[in-house]
């Protein structure tokens, strides 16, 4: 089978990406031919056989010249279309697997595979999966930035409430344009031309489903981990925080809850707008952004991990990764958090955003050793698929 990957970032940039080239890397082992359709970038580490791809497109360092062409680049996109077409003509894909394509490659590669389809009488599959809420939510994260809260006033395709909102980075133009994406797809019906919405948690269907075309669609397949995972490990000393250092991760509420608890020692691995802060906490070590190996034994080795999310996490590694590696997780009750938490066997629960509760859960943890230790003994018996396991599954999807 030939699966062509599209996403914006053919780069190590988040989630999003880990799940693509993991996916797309296993597939091949299978015996699948895979390429990938994107940006280009100088750190692009996967590709194509005609080097198609369109123009680096950056909304925060890009020249003011550039920056004058977003707007409308940002709602249709005619070279998207013209360099998707020189893949789709030369691999010939049987699936076209969409991931995060909004604003940078933009819905109008949908028609330009429905195009090709038609034209080739080829019957090629359309499958998109959700890592984030773009297709109801203008700012795709389901939170108003100027009111620091999360929002669900454009569900259902009430897409104006964005501008009205300022939810795209607190700014009315940028809001605007936002708007205008959103409505001008959703006039075009373009998105009923997808076949199969992977949706990584239940909440996320559940948001995806407010739209009555998307429901017949959505199916839901959590995110899978590497099989290597549980081993005996001697436990440090230490609560561990890894991720971004930003508002919506709760970093603030966290932060505060640390400096009232001085006689427990935090680690925060990552970085962020947030990091001076983080250094101001005198029980906070701070150690950077960390991956691979150094991060799997921070993770391996701490008491337990905090997720403190304050928006709608979908389905986070992060939480998946800490109990893979036997490390429990005090997480909060938002998204599709709870979905990957074993409450009193894995890991606990907190009200997200309420610091007194974060305080409470992480004093009760740390005062109990034994009960940590359980808990990272349960963790030998999570049940997340494997990439094997999620393979089965995707295979029926794209089939």
């Amino acid at each position: 089978m030939r699966i062509l990957k599209i996403n914006k970032f053919l780069h190590e940039n988040g989630g999003s990406e880990t799940y693509i080239f993991k996916l797309g890397k296993y597939l091949q082992k299978m015996g699948h031919e895979v390429q990938y359709f994107g940006m280009v970038h100088k750190g692009r580490c996967v590709g194509n056989r005609v080097n198609a791809y369109t123009s680096d497109m950056d909304f925060h360092d890009g020249s003011k010249l550039a920056k004058l062409t977003y707007p409308i680049k940002t709602i249709y996109s005619k070279e998207a279309r013209v360099q998707l077409r020189k893949v789709l003509d030369d691999f010939q894909p049987d699936v076209c697997h969409l991931n995060n394509f909004n604003y940078q490659l933009t819905p109008s590669i949908i028609l330009e595979i429905v195009k090709w389809r038609q034209e080739t009488e080829k019957d090629c599959k359309i499958v998109f999966t959700a890592h984030d809420y773009q297709l109801v939510c203008p700012n795709h994260m389901l939170n108003n930035p100027v009111k620091h809260e999360n929002c669900e006033k454009c569900l259902g395709g009430h897409f104006m409430n964005c501008t009205k909102g300022k939810c795209i980075h607190g700014s009315t133009a940028k809001s605007i344009i936002g708007t205008m994406e959103a409505e001008f797809w959703k006039l075009k019906g373009t998105y009923k031309y997808i076949d199969t919405m992977i949706c990584c948690s239940e909440f996320m269907k559940s948001k995806m489903d407010t739209n009555p075309l998307f429901a017949t669609k959505t199916v839901v397949m959590h995110n899978f981990i590497d099989k290597e995972g549980w081993k005996e490990t001697s436990k440090k000393e230490y609560v561990l925080y890894f991720g971004r250092f930003s508002e919506e991760k709760g970093i603030g509420t966290l932060i505060k809850v640390c400096k009232e608890l001085p006689d427990i020692q935090f680690v925060f691995a990552g970085n962020g707008l947030l990091e001076e802060n983080v250094n101001d906490a005198v029980n906070i070590k701070n150690v950077g952004f960390q991956k691979g190996e150094a991060l799997e034994w921070l993770i391996r080795e701490a008491r337990f991990s905090i997720y403190p999310s304050e928006w709608y996490e979908n389905c986070p590694f992060s939480v998946m990764e800490s109990q893979m590696y036997g490390t429990p997780v005090l997480g909060a009750d938002i998204g599709g958090i709870p979905e990957l938490i074993q409450v009193g066997e894995t890991g606990e629960l907190f009200e997200s955003g309420n610091a007194e509760d974060l305080k409470g859960k992480i004093q009760k943890l740390w005062d109990d050793k034994e009960l940590c230790e359980q808990y990272s003994e349960n963790c030998k018996n999570i049940s997340f698929d494997t990439v094997d396991e999620y393979y089965e599954k995707i295979m029926k999807v794209y089939q």
